[in-house]
């Protein structure tokens, strides 16, 4: 890895990237080792998934990972063992760039791999933690809101119910990002995570020409951003699917009065009603 000192650059200032300053809770600083030139790409798309990936969970890593490279798209990550490193790797096998977005220093890059050098070289180390700090458990869904913040868009590929990749979907689609999650086998534990965003929204994809058309289509085939669902109720369903009852007791109201708005949403449309009298909002 070089062996330059990471470049300190600070919100407001000329090199910081604009899409992180829309987000909620944006760093006040990020450190950087590599092409900083990046942060000022057009288009930046996030691959995120399981540590413990299938070989079919892999293989689409890599080819999303390559096919996005390939069209022009920086592909964003964790550098996490698994689908993060899978996409980081195609990405830089096809010719383009890649941006990894770390839970410690830049300087102590983790997972310690040569991978990492690689990145620096070729790419971007990216942190909001400074140079000389370890990993934390903490450090990572704090690095996940980094991540999609960077990103217009996040595919998540194969995770299991309880993932750090949805952690970084949650932050997505709270920042206002598109999220596309990509089917598995329904027999599988790595298939969850995944097959339980399509049920709250996310856009089904099964290839990265589909996300590659969208991104780079012409703007008649540009599709704006749903508004963000107004009131208590319709709030309360943002990422998530839940019953009336479940409803009820979040907002502390009667049963009864969130049947009647909960048909009335759903009759313009606005709310979604789900098997087994689950709600929640359109995709």
């Amino acid at each position: 890895m070089s062996t330059t000192a990471p470049l300190r650059i600070s919100t407001g200032g000329p090199s910081w990237p604009p899409a992180l300053e829309t987000i909620d809770g944006p760093p006040e600083h990020l450190w950087l080792r590599g092409r900083a030139e990046l942060l000022g790409a057009l288009r930046r798309v996030a691959i995120v998934g399981t540590r413990s990936p299938t070989p079919y969970g892999e293989a689409q890593a890599e080819r999303f990972g390559r096919a996005l490279a390939a069209a022009g798209i920086v592909v964003v990550s964790g550098m996490a063992r698994g689908v993060d490193q899978a996409a980081h790797r195609a990405a830089m096998a096809a010719g383009g760039d890649t941006i990894a977005v770390l839970g410690s220093g830049v300087d102590v890059p983790w997972p310690d791999v040569p991978l990492a050098g690689e990145i620096a070289e070729r790419g971007l180390l990216l942190s909001e933690f400074p140079p000389g700090q370890g990993p934390r458990p903490h450090h990572f869904p704090l690095r996940n809101r980094v991540i999609s913040g960077l990103s217009e868009a996040v595919v998540v590929i194969e995770a299991a119910a309880a993932s750090g990749s949805l952690i970084t979907a949650r932050w997505a689609a709270d920042q206002g990002r598109a999220v596309y999650a990509l089917p598995g086998r329904v027999d599988h534990p790595m298939s969850r995570g995944t097959h339980r965003l399509l049920r709250e929204g996310a856009a089904l994809i099964e290839s990265p020409e589909e996300l590659v058309g969208e991104l780079l289509g012409d703007a008649s085939r540009a599709r704006p951003a749903p508004p963000r669902p107004e009131g208590p109720l319709l709030e309360a369903l943002v990422g998530e699917t839940l019953s009336a009852d479940e409803l009820a007791e979040r907002l502390g109201r009667e049963l009864s009065d969130v049947l009647v708005e909960l048909v009335a949403h759903e009759l313009e449309g606005r709310v979604v009603r789900a098997p087994g009298g689950l709600y929640r909002l359109p995709a």
